[in-house]
């Protein structure tokens, strides 16, 4: 009769346990850490899941098949056969927990049934609950194939703290993949699941040691490995800490996840290698210059306008310089990297050629007085010169012969976009940095530049491609190419090889932004340096703060690295004096009409000031006193006295016969005149 009611108990529990079994788990919606990876899949960053927990995707054939042998070997040797339940093991713990008292010995659980402990969630360490694993074991076999089980326990598998699976696993303890696993590495993986916080490497590393030893052990004794191997595994040491879990990409991996927040793997356009090396550049470089300065760099290639490294800062968890913060997108003053674009209207309306002549003297427009850099003019340069000089004055002039709005429209057909005052038309402050832009908006310009002219759509892997479309050209092929053979003349910095990257470099007014952009044959690197907060860095600039990590970002760029483009067809190589007449001298559209209309001005020295020339101590420095607008020639006077009349140059100097005030004058070709006094001293 006992028999019996067991029986009827048997069969009562078992009808009750098969109706609540969970459904049967598919690994395809099985909740799992999302991960996003690079162009080839490889991983840059994971997330926990909502629980909390590192748990990613992974299959048999993505972890190392010595692995798999000594898991089946040490667990369950019987596991392509059986259907769930190793009976013999189930009877041999049976005996050994009757004749133990009661305690647990061994569980002789298979692979099949550890992987229904792991989808319920819930302890086996009584009779009903080893049935109910039992019964559940059989579902699982009755529906999945042994690949799929076993890839079950590849994933849910215990490996200390919040570690699921034997990829998080890897990556915690040995900080790779699985695909490759030592002979020791593999014990230590084995072990750690039976036991995982109590063996956890990063608690207790002698525990670790100890359980992977008797997998050795056991390993040995089964015949699944030799003894020398077995003795060669044990002197590599047990990890005793855990590492940081991939973080590259860190800004665009966050919004990748949150574009697609249901999805397992958000795949990039991104290098890992490349992006790994450019976020090593960005954090060491940011170190030298300043803790509160940040770092961005963009590449991509410039035929398809993919992203391959996306560096938003010189750290994500850099809390001085606001890590969090991905500069690559923010909108900041672009300084002079947009006089190539200049140039290049320039060229393409006709109105100069690379060795055309242009004047750099100081010049009015309006209210609007701009200077160079270094307070210097150089009278009469070539275009060429102009721009690898950097020069202010003549890319100014320039701007108002193309027109503002002509380059704020050059600019869009790039794929750019340039932010202006709100209300406010485009004015020649856009020329100097008078404009809000981001470093993603300046790599598409210049991608342009080194596609021929032609707009490049960037792209990062998130949204829909862009479909490529006949577009209005950003410049024409020649123009490209004459600002492109121009940049490549820039001087580089003490790193960087001549004539290898065309690039220009850019700093915003009050030393807050740093830029240098530029490009070779294949692909467009662009860099910002500064403070997010918009905070001034004084003495930072494009040439010694952002060119140098934009050579170094090139040499990083291994295979990749390409020449410059070679001249179309139309290009003109000449010198000055063998070009046609109109493009030797670039002349503004209306610059008869400007001289005409715009009086004199002494620009320098300024009304009221004090000029130091050494004179109470004996100096006879003489005075420069040099003049904008109004028709040559022009004549000077000191105190009434005329001192100099110049046929086409807009300075003089003048020696001055001791200190105190003086009345300095200058008259043009119409009668025209301005008048300052200063104090000599």
């Amino acid at each position: 009769m006992l028999v019996l009611a067991g029986i009827i108990q048997l069969v009562s529990w078992t009808t009750t346990i098969s109706a609540s079994l969970p459904p049967v788990p598919d690994l395809q919606t099985l909740p799992v850490s999302a991960e996003v990876t690079d162009r080839d899949g490889l991983l840059l960053r994971p997330f926990t899941t909502a629980g909390g927990h590192w748990r990613l995707p992974v299959t048999r054939a993505s972890v190392d098949k010595r692995f798999i042998d000594m898991l089946i070997a040490y667990e369950d040797r019987g596991f392509a056969d059986h259907d769930g339940i190793a009976w013999n093991s189930m009877l041999r713990a049976a005996g050994q927990f009757v004749l133990a008292g009661g305690r647990v010995v061994s569980g002789g659980s298979t692979l099949t049934m550890q992987v229904a402990r792991l989808v319920e969630g819930q302890p086996t360490r009584n009779a009903f609950g080893k049935l109910r694993q039992m019964i559940h074991a059989q579902q699982l076999e009755d529906n999945l194939s042994k690949d799929q089980i076993l890839d079950l326990y590849l994933t849910l598998a215990p490996y200390g703290g919040n570690i699921e699976g034997i990829r998080a696993a890897t990556l915690a303890y040995f900080g790779k993949e699985p695909t490759r696993l030592t002979t020791a590495e593999a014990a230590l993986l084995v072990a750690l699941p039976q036991s995982p916080e109590a063996r956890r490497p990063d608690r207790d590393a002698a525990a670790a040691l100890a359980s992977r030893n008797m997998v050795l052990d056991r390993l040995v004794s089964l015949g699944t490995i030799a003894e020398e191997e077995a003795r060669a595994a044990k002197l590599e040491p047990v990890p005793t800490a855990r590492k940081p879990f991939p973080m590259l990409a860190a800004h665009m991996a966050e919004q990748a996840v949150k574009a697609q927040p249901t999805a397992r793997t958000v795949e990039l356009t991104l290098d890992k290698r490349l992006q790994d090396a450019l976020e090593r550049l960005a954090a060491a470089r940011a170190r030298l210059i300043d803790p509160r300065v940040s770092v961005a760099i963009l590449a991509a290639d410039i035929e398809s306008g993919e992203i391959l490294a996306s560096v938003g800062s010189a750290g994500l968890l850099a809390t001085e310089s606001a890590g969090f913060v991905d500069m690559t997108k923010a909108v900041r003053s672009p300084g002079s990297t947009l006089k190539p674009l200049i140039y290049g209207l320039a060229f393409e309306l006709g109105l100069a050629h690379p060795q055309s002549l242009i004047e750099d003297r100081p010049t009015a427009f309006g209210g609007y007085v701009p200077v160079n850099f270094d307070g210097f003019n150089r009278g009469t340069v070539t275009i060429h010169d102009a721009l690898t000089e950097s020069l202010n004055i003549p890319a100014v002039v320039v701007l108002d012969a193309v027109g503002p709005a002509r380059l704020v429209s050059r600019l869009k057909r790039a794929h750019a976009n340039p932010l202006l005052p709100v209300d406010t038309a485009p004015s020649l402050a856009v020329g100097l940095g008078g404009v809000g832009i981001t470093l993603r908006d300046l790599v598409s310009v210049y991608a342009a530049l080194g596609h021929g002219g032609k707009p490049v759509s960037l792209y990062d892997g998130l949204g829909e491609r862009p479909v490529p479309q006949v577009s209005a050209a950003v410049l024409d092929p020649v123009s490209a190419w004459y600002v492109a053979d121009i940049l490549a003349d820039v001087p580089p910095p003490l790193n960087g090889s001549p004539g290898r990257v065309a690039y220009k470099t850019g700093t915003s007014y009050g030393y807050r932004d740093a830029w240098a952009i530029g490009f070779d044959g294949k692909t467009v690197v662009g860099v910002w340096v500064g403070r997010p907060d918009g905070a001034p860095v004084p003495g930072l600039s494009g040439i010694t703060g952002a060119a140098p990590i934009l050579f170094e970002a090139f040499d990083r760029l291994g295979s990749r690295k390409a020449a410059l483009p070679k001249a179309p067809a139309g290009v003109l190589f000449a010198s000055n004096t063998e070009l046609p007449t109109p493009l030797r001298r670039f002349r503004h559209p209306d610059e008869d009409l400007v001289a005409r209309v715009s009086a004199p001005e002494i620009a320098f020295p300024g009304d009221g000031v004090d000029v130091d020339l050494g004179l109470r101590s004996g100096s006879q420095s003489p005075l420069v006193v040099k003049v904008r607008n109004g028709v040559p020639p022009f004549t000077f006077f000191a105190n009434g006295a005329p001192f100099g009349r110049s046929q086409f140059a807009r300075q003089d100097s003048w020696t001055p016969d001791g200190p105190g005030y003086v009345t300095l004058s200058v008259v043009d070709a119409e009668g025209r005149g301005d008048t300052v006094t200063v104090f000599l001293d």
